[in-house]
């Protein structure tokens, strides 16, 4: 595998159980999921509730944050998510990550052994400016 892309969850979703690619229904989501569908071969959701998920997965909505949790609780939710990475065999040359710092804090230094780069496009940026930078680079 070449290019994975890793897209966090949002707060705004769906009402009732949806695939997981349809189930967050922000203007950041949408976007960051065309994003990641464009510029990677395989893309995932980084979910507070359900860790590293496939778009295709039937999920119901949940109101968990990794923003809410405590230290000790991150880092296992981290520790789930690399265990899904490595069952997946996720690795090859680039990894793209459009997470906020919670989501990425501890999986950052896993991602690096496993791609040869790995970028986060959006660090840095307020969710405004994300906004902006998703819609420019998508050509919205």
């Amino acid at each position: 595998m070449t290019r994975v892309a890793f897209v966090s969850c949002v707060k705004t979703k769906s009402t009732t159980p949806e695939l997981a690619e349809h189930l967050y229904i922000s203007p950041w989501f949408r976007m960051a999921r065309e994003w990641a569908r464009r510029n990677a071969e395989r893309w995932f959701i980084l979910s507070a509730e359900y860790g590293l998920i496939e778009p295709g997965t039937l999920v119901k909505p949940y109101e968990r944050t990794l923003n809410r949790m405590s230290t000790a609780d991150r880092l296992a939710w981290t520790k789930r998510v690399i265990g899904q990475i490595d069952e997946r065999r996720l690795e090859g040359t680039w990894a793209h990550v459009l997470a906020g710092e919670s989501y990425r804090r501890f999986l950052m230094e896993a991602l690096e052994v496993r791609f040869d780069w790995v970028t986060v496009p959006m660090e840095g940026l307020m969710m405004g400016q994300q906004l902006s930078w998703l819609k420019n680079d998508l050509g919205a």
